[in-house]
């Protein structure tokens, strides 16, 4: 497929080598789609410079997951759920922003291997989530964590995990946390102005949201449980920061969560990326764009940690 001229136009150039790059969900090429992305971040990670950071692989409570230490102990903890669409990646998917995000904001990142829809639909990767967090909140203190001072942080379909954790931290439902860190969120099943005109855009476009919402609810009605957007549970939550991008289909609902998180008396800082698509991050690590993100949310963690 051609890239729309529209959008070209709109795309920053340092994306354009990705303009005609498309995230398939068919279920009869999920396979090889999955098999393809893991083998490049495989091959990736071995050429990510992790000078100050410690990664060990473990388990907690049975769900595997990867520590990141970037600082001494008892330090911060962030928990971390990776990119995917909810039906892609492993704990090779973010590996380059969780090291990042450990060495700046010296703390330790907590990885989170979640289970993948179809096989696993909701309530399955939430349930991991929620795992981790109470394992890090009650053995922290014997692996070196301040569980005191616990964020959570997402990336596209982990956003949704994140955002989900946050709400039910709110409702006292699972441990309290310190702040929240949402990139390009995953945040709302129904339609918005940006999935309809983001129809054809790289890294993410508007068929493959709907797609991936309808393999991770599987027989699940959209609720407030399963849907972020769709939860009233804003009153008292933990100070958010989200950025998102201007060419992306989840970008509306992204604003419209920070603004009811706004509206709700909520800390909210936002930060819309423009002439940027859906992964930008990911598909150019080294561009001065990518770094700037990097930096906004290693202070956003310093700033929860009270380390700044």
């Amino acid at each position: 497929m051609e890239p729309d001229p529209d959008l070209l136009r709109r795309l920053d150039p340092a994306l354009h080598p990705f303009a005609a790059a498309r995230t398939d969900l068919s279920l009869n090429t999920l396979a090889a789609v999955r098999h393809s992305l893991d083998a490049r971040r495989a091959e990736a990670i071995a050429e990510i410079d992790t000078t100050g950071v410690d990664i060990v692989d473990g388990h907690a409570a049975g769900v595997a997951v990867r520590l990141y230490r970037g600082a001494p102990s008892p330090s911060p903890a962030v928990i971390y759920c990776h990119a995917g669409a909810f039906m892609l990646g492993n704990l090779d998917t973010d590996h380059r922003q969780c090291v990042e995000l450990a060495r700046r904001a010296a703390c330790t990142v907590v990885s989170i291997d979640y289970r993948l829809a179809p096989e696993h639909p909701f309530p399955a990767a939430l349930d991991d989530a929620v795992t981790v967090l109470r394992w890090t909140w009650t053995t922290g203190p014997d692996n070196g964590l301040d569980r005191d001072r616990l964020v959570l942080a997402g990336n596209s379909a982990g956003a949704a995990l994140a955002a989900g954790l946050s709400q039910r931290a709110t409702a006292g439902q699972i441990p309290p946390i310190a702040g929240v860190l949402l990139h390009q969120p995953v945040l709302d099943d129904r339609p918005t102005a940006s999935k309809t005109e983001f129809d054809t855009t790289p890294g993410f476009d508007g068929v493959a949201t709907e797609a991936m919402w309808r393999h991770y609810l599987g027989d699940t009605d959209p609720c407030a449980a399963a849907v972020p957007a769709r939860s009233r549970q804003m009153i008292g939550a933990a100070s958010t920061v989200i950025t998102c991008s201007e060419l992306d289909p989840l970008r509306d609902e992204a604003l419209d969560y920070a603004d009811r998180l706004m509206s709700a008396g909520v800390r909210t800082d936002l930060h819309v990326f423009g002439g940027t698509c859906h992964g930008f991050d990911s598909l150019c690590p080294d561009w001065e764009v990518t770094h700037t993100l990097l930096a906004m949310q290693a202070s956003a963690l310093r700033r929860f940690f009270e380390l700044s």
